[in-house]
């Protein structure tokens, strides 16, 4: 079992910069693949960014986030760059088992609770 906490989620303006953070516990990370995933009021979760053997992003979101992980401290981290308001989402973190990255929600069998972020225009 793999539990995650996602940190560093608020209210930015836009072209502003947010930086969002996930600890894990109960397993280490090191062979795991991770994501970030988001979800906008009406609208399906989405694929943000993810890590393994290789690392992928959105279209959308290509040169403004960065996806970086820290398997010595369990961390997994979204810095976020130049936001504009239709980021605006509830952000997850999720892990699955090897290191295959996947868009799709159901490839992930752990997740974090979620944090807010709002960017205001």
């Amino acid at each position: 079992q793999v539990q995650l906490v996602e940190s560093g989620g608020g209210l930015v303006q836009a072209g502003g910069s947010l930086s969002l953070s996930c600890a894990a516990s109960g397993r280490t990370l090191s062979s795991y693949a991770v994501g970030w995933f988001r979800q906008a009021p009406g609208k399906e979760r989405e694929f943000v960014a993810g890590n393994g053997f290789s690392t992928y992003y959105l279209d959308s979101v290509k040169g403004r986030f960065t996806i970086s992980r820290d398997n010595a401290k369990n961390l997994i981290y979204l810095q976020m760059n130049s936001l504009k308001p239709e980021d605006t989402a509830v952000y997850y973190c999720a892990v699955r088992e090897g290191m295959a990255v996947y868009r799709t929600s159901s490839a992930y069998g752990y997740w974090g609770q979620g944090t807010q972020v709002t960017v205001s225009s």
